[in-house]
């Protein structure tokens, strides 16, 4: 499950004298959006690489749904699956909000605290195989610099932000563009997606053919998906017409880009 929030300042908790420049508390974001792309993992029992199969992407729950609502469906789905969290800076923004603003909500997340062991699990920093914040592991854990999701998206060739930006969300939720928040935040999970695919290669955990079947896939759901998406459409365009930097590692452009950009 690679997953993003949107949020909004909470008026409610955030006190008067807050400076409005100054970043708020965790648990004084409001979530006004959780959307993740889900994969299938396959481990190959002799050589340990993995293959990804790409299922969806998509936002929880309905637009006009308020937040509590939003927490319980999506802490009921994550505990209906064995999941691999990826996120981007998660450990310190994204979990922690999910978490509080559920304390706070009264919603339970046992699966959270009590899946794994003493030495694994979602609350373990270095435990990848469980919850893989991207940003502190290709910064080895804060040994190197931080680079933002559109900067690391750039590194590999995909379409990062496409001029939009997390700033932009109040101003969005305020004149009742909700799907348009839902849109901006499934195309930073797509980022991450790619981004993920290329650093499961980098690190072995998966081979130039498996990363490049799952590219494939990605690239063919996203085609399919167009005609009723048109963000995910656009996201693919932006993503194919970046002739700097193949999408693949094992081979060639596919012949058909041409096709679906």
């Amino acid at each position: 499950m690679v997953l993003d929030i949107e949020t909004v300042p909470d008026t409610v908790l955030v006190p008067p004298d807050w400076p409005p420049e100054k970043f708020p508390k965790t648990a004084w974001h409001r979530i006004t959006a959780i959307s993740f792309v889900e994969a299938g993992i396959r481990r190959d029992e002799v050589t340990g690489t993995e293959a990804y199969a790409f299922r969806c992407c998509r936002s929880g729950g309905q637009p006009g749904w308020d937040e509590a609502r939003l927490l319980r469906t999506f802490w009921r789905f994550f505990e209906s699956g064995g999941y691999r969290l990826v996120t981007w800076n998660g450990r310190s923004f994204d979990v922690p909000t999910l978490l509080l603003r559920s304390m706070m909500h009264g919603i339970a997340a046992p699966a959270w605290f009590q899946r794994g062991t003493k030495w694994a699990g979602y609350g373990h920093r270095y435990a990848l195989d469980w919850h893989a914040d991207l940003m502190e592991a290709m910064a080895d854990f804060g040994a190197s610099s931080r680079l933002t999701l559109d900067e690391g998206a750039a590194l590999v060739g995909a379409p990062g932000k496409l001029g939009a930006h997390g700033s932009k969300v109040a101003s969005w939720i305020e004149t009742g563009e909700i799907e348009r928040v839902r849109a901006y935040c499934e195309t930073d999970c797509l980022n991450l997606s790619i981004l993920y695919l290329r650093w499961a290669f980098l690190t072995g955990r998966t081979c130039a053919a498996n990363h490049d079947a799952a590219v494939e896939s990605l690239i063919e759901y996203l085609d399919a998906q167009r005609a009723r998406r048109s963000h995910l459409g656009a996201f693919l365009d932006a993503w194919m017409s970046a002739r700097s930097t193949s999408p693949f590692v094992g081979r060639r452009r596919l012949a058909v880009d041409s096709d679906v950009a």
